[in-house]
């Protein structure tokens, strides 16, 4: 009888041990299926951390991008599990369609910040710069001002107040989400020594210009014309003025001085401001740039044509484009019929 006890007494324990076996198999094989093989993302989609942010927070980003609030859960199970501090992980996160649960865990856990790409284009005023760049970055649009307007920081990159817009080439550029405002001005310095070393450089020599003159050039070329098959010619014109010492006369730096680009018609009350940007007023280019130049508008100057003209008006059919002119006579006939349009269309 004990022995037959005994033998029954295995059979049960092996049962049971198979049965946990199996219990064990099917629970790896859900976690493996539901945690580490089954996909969580629909598409791809960046997710950004913020190292204030609450588990509420974190949990309301991954709904974003996650596909259901399942995955959601399961993802935040596991960043439990691997420690994760949103404080020392913060950043911008890329997931990519087909990543499970664990993938998307891990990439947070980890840090794995994933570049992100910063444009700005079509800016005129540091204050505008600052506002496109903190829309686009970690840090606020006050904190990266606060550097700009700052004359040292000015002067440790090169440049003073005035001439700070000819650092800024417009483009698109890769970042770390979590780049520090100073960090960005370093690489922003990076990429100015870097499109000005070698051949543009040695044009600017060529036409007797710095870099910065080049910049402040293009800006009042950019501000001119926005037609690309004209700015070579404007630019050719302006530097006509400057070998003749003559004052450049160009609308756009009185509206600066002015601090209202939007005039349509510029006047004599206009013209008579006391500013060293008033081209009218003064000699030579002004003390910097009145806008960030593109780089079209840069190369417009290095690369331009030399030609004869001295003068130019508005065409008055409106269409950007201008009418150039060698002679005060034949100029004073353009304006003339820029005039007459302006007032047949009641512009002041």
């Amino acid at each position: 009888m004990v022995k037959v006890k005994s033998k029954r007494g295995i059979k049960i324990f092996i049962g049971v041990l198979a049965a946990v076996a199996v219990v064990l198999v099917c629970a790896a094989f859900w976690v493996a299926k539901h945690y580490v093989y089954n996909s969580v993302v629909g598409e791809r989609a960046m997710v950004y951390v913020h190292r204030q942010w609450s588990a509420a927070q974190l949990d309301s980003a991954l709904s974003e991008v996650l596909d259901a609030p399942r995955s959601v859960a399961r993802v935040e199970r596991l960043l439990s599990l691997l420690d994760f501090d949103a404080a020392e992980r913060e950043g911008a996160y890329r997931v990519e369609p087909g990543m499970s649960a664990w993938q998307v865990a891990l990439k947070l856990a980890r840090g794995g910040q994933t570049p992100v790409r910063v444009t700005f284009n079509n800016v005129r005023t540091i204050d505008q710069l600052a506002g496109r760049i903190a829309e686009q970055l970690c840090f606020s649009k006050d904190d990266l001002l606060a550097l700009l307007q700052n004359d040292s920081v000015c002067a440790d990159l090169g440049f003073t107040q005035a001439t700070l817009p000819a650092l800024f080439l417009p483009d698109t550029y890769e970042f770390y989400w979590t780049v520090t405002p100073e960090e960005f001005l370093q690489k922003m310095k990076r990429e100015y020594r870097r499109y000005w070393m070698g051949q543009r450089e040695e044009q600017a020599q060529a036409w007797g210009l710095t870099p910065v003159e080049v910049a402040t050039l293009a800006s009042i070329v950019e501000e001119e014309t926005n037609k690309p098959d004209e700015m070579g010619t404007v630019a050719g014109l302006y530097m006509n003025r400057l070998r003749k010492g003559m004052p450049l006369q160009a609308d756009p730096t009185v509206k600066f001085a002015c601090g209202d680009f939007s005039l349509r018609r510029i006047l004599k009350a206009h013209l008579a401001i006391e500013s060293p940007y008033n081209t009218y007023r003064v000699t030579g280019l002004p003390p910097g740039p009145i806008r960030i130049a593109s780089k079209q508008a840069l190369d417009a100057v290095l690369n331009h044509r030399p030609n004869d003209y001295i003068y130019m008006c508005a065409r008055e059919d409106f269409s950007g484009y201008h009418n150039f002119a060698v002679t005060w006579s034949e100029h004073q006939r353009n304006a003339a019929r820029y005039q007459r349009e302006l007032n047949r269309r009641g512009i002041r």
